[in-house]
């Protein structure tokens, strides 16, 4: 049932952004749309950007789930557009609050899981290094989610999947080529 009050405290939130601006949304407000006791959600988070970051959380398990390997992982990557395009308003309005922070860490998390796993399975049988790893995912997460900021501040107006394909043709076989190169470092 806990995670039934959660989902619904969410479609709450996301309701009330449709109305108005995340700083002007209170507690009550989600309540009293989700129909429970402000109890209730303090059980459940601590405020409001508690729930926003369950809310990130939650979408980035989903998102993801089997679009993790070096064949699927446009589609992981498009699906994370997909998900943000069908979220606007709960996005922009996060993204255009004080908590953008929370939205860029949401990114960062849901991009490295994905190239990471991308990295080790590119790097199976090769003498790589964890942090040689690791830095790898770190270096193509930013840029990654550079392209999705700007994307979000631009208002979402660009084809995700031109981005995707562009993306895809200007790292097409950077991975490999780098761990090569530290391979033999």
């Amino acid at each position: 049932m806990s995670q039934v009050t959660k989902r619904a405290l969410v479609a709450s939130l996301k309701n009330q952004l449709l109305k108005k601006p995340l700083d002007k949304v209170t507690i009550s407000d989600i309540t009293d749309d989700c129909g429970i006791s402000r109890m209730t959600f303090y059980y459940h988070f601590k405020d409001i950007y508690d729930l926003i970051e369950w809310a990130f959380e939650e979408e980035a398990s989903r998102i993801l789930e089997g679009k993790k390997d070096y064949d699927t992982w446009q589609q992981g990557y498009l699906r994370i557009f997909e998900d943000l395009n069908a979220n606007k308003p709960f996005i922009m309005n996060v993204y255009r609050s004080i908590s953008r922070e929370k939205v860029e860490n949401y990114l960062y998390r849901i991009t490295y899981d994905l190239l990471i796993h991308v990295i080790n399975e590119k790097a199976k049988g090769m003498n790589v290094r964890d942090e040689d790893k690791k830095f790898l995912a770190n270096f193509y997460k930013y840029a990654f989610v550079g392209l999705v900021l700007d994307w979000i501040k631009h208002d979402m107006k660009d084809d995700p999947n031109i981005i995707v394909a562009d993306l895809s043709v200007a790292i097409h076989g950077s991975v490999s080529a780098a761990l090569e190169r530290y391979r033999n470092a």
